[in-house]
């Protein structure tokens, strides 16, 4: 998965929390403009999802994004 990709649904998340909306896969796809089966066939963007999910709902990024990119780029090497 594209690193842009993993950022548009962290910043998405993000922004629902702020806005204090709930986190659903349908409206993290809506907001980033992506569509639901994307997420869903990818589990990395699932667990970010539910990440935020599991987080303090303040909006704030986090880093899950950078260790979800490692670990790709590590198990492809």
């Amino acid at each position: 998965m594209t690193s842009p990709t993993l950022n548009q649904i962290e910043r998405a998340c993000a922004d629902l929390a702020r806005n204090g909306h709930p986190i659903t896969i349908a409206k993290v796809a809506e907001h980033a403009g992506i569509s639901r089966s994307t997420i869903y066939r990818n589990p990395e963007l699932r667990a970010l999802i539910e990440h935020h999910r599991q987080v303090a709902p303040d909006g704030s990024m986090t880093a899950i994004t950078d260790e979800l990119v490692s670990s790709a780029v590590n198990s492809l090497q």
